[in-house]
């Protein structure tokens, strides 16, 4: 880095004040944007003519930066998997005000690249300017950010443009389309997990991420099983978290240790339902443990299933049930009727298409239910008030909020019950008892009715004779 041409290395001299490190095989490579110059036909002149060539190679005209995006991508460059990336030495976030400035300034050749796809969104999903700007600013960021140029974009790095005020979703959604997208982000089960096992010993968290990757994604070898709901999946590790932290706060580093008095003093203070996921969730981890010969003995084969304890369905307050209804958000007036009249899940409604509903019959699977004429007035309410508020919204599902209005995707757990006092679940509940009343008990026609098994409506028919249930010997409700 020193030697003067015609001499010899000094490396005395190269060290007396200090020793500059540098690693090998790494990649030093300088950035290869360079600032652009405008095309001829993209820079108006004045009065609204063309600029010359002549001006544009000179500079004369200043560069308008509406156009520094709509350049033409140039050929033979183009981001690929097998890019070498910059290793950081240390991780250390930039300054975000920094970061702002220069993305103001930045050229990006990603946003190039993805020009076009930008605004094919934009028409096709009817985005206004500040989100189609918000997304070509989250481009120049992840450009500006990124070390390595021309490598593909991990999922996980656009989520961390909030910070710099950048966009999440539209932007991924841009990337995918463009092929430049590397999926990387955990779901909620694997993220809840994470937190739950990090302070557990190496081989106990290890053996429980090959429980959870086959509860999630299923096996094919024995003992072969299909993949479980990731929600089911959620609440068997919160009944196992406890007692697997029970055992490693008694010394145990593996599962090998275990033994069936030890799974029973660690199930034996859980309340029913706790203890219930914890069976389930310690039955299915030492099957697979012992199916991938990790563990010598099964200790829970032949343990006998504690029953869970079922709840009794409880009638809600007609007049909370009339206020919702009547709801001045269309939407919510629509969801609570479709619940309160015809007992659809939560995960029904979120999943119910514009096409399912057709001549006044909604499609579920293999049920045809004929809507409720309060159901269908506030349908025709919504869907006015969804054509006026969206005009050019092509998403399938028949709820859409703001955030799902531009795109494909259904709405969230909590929309539209986020603000009201009703949940979905317990309206569901109440509708079923109303009709199990109403029949006199007929457990057919009621799973006929609502697609519930023989169990499921069971637990309604009991409440028909219930003591706490009754008075003066008359079925009551609300």
């Amino acid at each position: 880095m020193t030697q003067e041409p015609g001499r010899a290395l000094d490396y005395a001299g190269a060290n007396r004040h200090s020793q500059q490190l540098f690693l090998a095989n790494m990649l030093f490579k300088k950035r290869i944007t360079p600032r652009l110059a405008p095309e001829p036909s993209l820079r108006p002149g004045p009065r609204g003519r063309k600029a010359s060539t002549a001006s544009v190679r000179t500079g004369s005209a200043p560069w308008k930066s509406r156009y520094r995006n709509q350049l033409p991508y140039p050929a033979g460059t183009g981001f690929d998997d097998e890019a070498s990336v910059q290793l950081a030495l240390f991780d250390m976030a930039p300054d975000p005000e920094a970061v702002r400035q220069r993305v103001l300034i930045e050229d990006s050749e990603l946003t190039r690249l993805c020009a076009a796809i930008v605004d094919e969104h934009a028409e096709r999903y009817g985005w206004s300017v500040r989100q189609r700007n918000d997304v070509i600013r989250s481009l120049r960021l992840l450009q500006t950010l990124r070390e390595t140029p021309t490598a593909k974009i991990r999922a996980s790095d656009v989520m961390q443009l909030p910070r710099y005020d950048g966009n999440i979703v539209s932007t991924i959604d841009v990337l995918a389309d463009a092929e430049l997208l590397i999926e990387d982000r955990p779901n909620r089960v694997e993220v809840y997990f994470a937190a739950k096992t990090a302070s557990l010993p190496p081989l106990i968290r290890e053996h429980l991420e090959l429980w959870l990757q086959v509860m999630l994604d299923g096996s094919r070898l024995a003992p072969r099983q299909v993949p479980r709901d990731p929600q089911t999946v959620r609440v068997q590790i919160m009944g196992l978290v406890t007692v697997v932290d029970a055992w490693v706060a008694s010394g145990y580093q593996s599962f090998a240790q275990v033994t069936r008095s030890d799974i029973e003093s660690a199930l034996a203070p859980l309340a029913p339902g706790r203890r219930h996921a914890a069976e389930l969730a310690l039955r299915s981890l030492f099957k697979t443990l012992k199916g991938r010969r990790l563990i010598f003995a099964n200790p829970m084969r032949g343990m006998k299933h504690t029953p869970l304890a079922g709840t009794i369905p409880l009638a809600l307050n007609p007049a909370v049930i009339r206020n919702e209804l009547n709801h001045p958000d269309p939407v919510v007036a629509l969801a609570v009727a479709l619940v309160a009249f015809h007992a659809l899940t939560g995960k029904q409604l979120r999943a119910v298409m514009l096409t399912d509903i057709v001549d006044g019959r909604l499609m579920i699977g293999d049920r045809v239910i004929p809507l409720a004429a309060p159901v269908r007035t506030r349908l025709a309410a919504w869907l006015d008030h969804r054509q006026r508020r969206w005009p050019g919204c092509i998403n399938p599902h028949l709820l859409v909020s703001r955030r799902t209005a531009p795109r494909l995707v259904p709405v969230g757990h909590s929309f539209p019950w986020r603000g009201i006092t009703l949940r979905p679940q317990a309206l569901r509940e109440d509708r079923i008892l109303h009709e199990i009343h109403a029949t006199g008990g007929d457990i057919r026609r009621v799973c006929d009715l609502f697609g519930l098994s023989v169990e499921g409506a069971t637990r309604y028919l009991k409440t028909i004779e219930h003591p706490d249930l009754t008075v003066d010997g008359e079925p009551s409700r609300g």
